[in-house]
């Protein structure tokens, strides 16, 4: 059993992340502002204690990644060793970051970049002087400097990885490269930490995020708006394969500081890649073959280094097909509207 504390669980994301979690066999605690929202009855309330915390404040994220996992844990028997270590059972093993203000234009600029930055220093930081060994945090495909930039903006080239020269324009995805820099600082700094074995922190550039509710409600348009999916780069992950991205980086250790594109395989259209990218991006670089139907936003390394594998039943094709859409007949139009 494996001990997470994960912020923002209470987000879209988190809210089928840490079902996927809890459904392998570990313990989670959500650091949030709100309540874990719980299944309406008869269904079974997820086992999810949340910290209502302010991770802006580092006092606060000290206090609750110390603290109990839940209010049962008050029937433990006291161990003064264990407590003063922090908790009964210490810290967490894994310590999940993806609370944040979502995008821009939630709140002004200078609070996305102060809250983003602020909280993900302060995380990073008391995980690793308290020795947690393994750090994921969120970042973003906005970092590629598509997503939000103003105008009508290229791609450097195509596939997007994850040694591409990001340039972004706009302060959410600013925030989350400041991210990744100090995930890679505080990796060399506590590169022998943990008794030699150094820490390992992962930062997950994750894709357009897809609940199982938006694909019948929002793919039917994609598909049929091609440019319309330029800024995501034709890609996207659902939430739930997001959770299988977290188990399988939890499993793999010793790797230090990491980045991985945290995004499905197969791209949001209904042509092929090359023909996609021909008509909607035609100035814009290829620079390997890539598959017949690969997403232009690779997750070839997750892949390879993790293991990740789509899960058949979420790819948005058989969503769409569950929720009764023709695929076949959308196609047909789509080939006619672009003739």
């Amino acid at each position: 059993m494996v001990r997470i504390a994960f912020t923002g669980g209470s987000g879209k994301a988190g809210q089928q992340v840490i079902p996927y979690l809890l459904s392998k066999g570990h313990t989670v605690v959500n650091l949030d502002l709100v309540d874990f929202p719980q299944p309406p009855p008869p269904d079974k309330p997820y086992p999810v204690y949340t910290y209502r915390c302010d991770l802006t404040d580092a006092g606060q994220v000290f206090s609750a990644l110390t603290g109990l996992f839940s209010m049962d844990e008050y029937t433990l028997p006291d161990d003064p060793q264990q407590r003063a270590t922090g908790g009964y059972l210490g810290v967490p093993d894994v310590v999940i970051h993806f609370a944040a203000y979502a995008r821009n234009m939630i709140v002004p600029d200078v609070e996305t970049f102060r809250g983003n930055t602020i909280s993900t220093y302060n995380i990073i930081e008391v995980a690793c002087k308290l020795g947690v060994p393994k750090i994921m945090i969120a970042s973003s495909e906005t970092t590629y400097g598509v997503c939000f930039a103003q105008g009508d903006s290229d791609y450097h080239s195509f596939p997007l990885e994850e040694d591409y020269a990001v340039d972004p324009m706009d302060t959410y995805a600013l925030s989350k490269l400041c991210g990744e820099q100090t995930a890679r600082a505080f990796a060399r700094r506590f590169g022998t930490a943990n008794g030699g074995k150094g820490i390992d922190i992962y930062a997950l550039r994750i894709g357009n995020v897809m609940s199982p509710q938006n694909y019948t409600q929002d793919f039917p348009k994609f598909l049929m708006d091609l440019p319309s999916r330029k800024r995501n780069a034709w890609s996207y992950i659902d939430a739930r394969d997001l959770g299988q991205i977290c188990d399988l980086a939890i499993k793999k250790s010793g790797l230090g500081f990491q980045i991985f594109n945290a995004t499905n395989t197969t791209s949001t259209s209904l042509i092929p890649t090359a023909e996609l990218l021909r008509i909607t991006s035609p100035n814009t670089k290829i620079t390997r073959e890539m598959l017949e139907d690969e997403a232009p936003l690779s997750n070839r390394k997750i892949r390879e280094v993790l293991g990740f594998k789509d899960t058949p039943e979420w790819h948005w094709k058989e969503m769409l097909k569950q929720g009764g859409v023709d695929l076949e007949k959308l196609r047909e139009e789509l080939v006619a509207k672009l003739k």
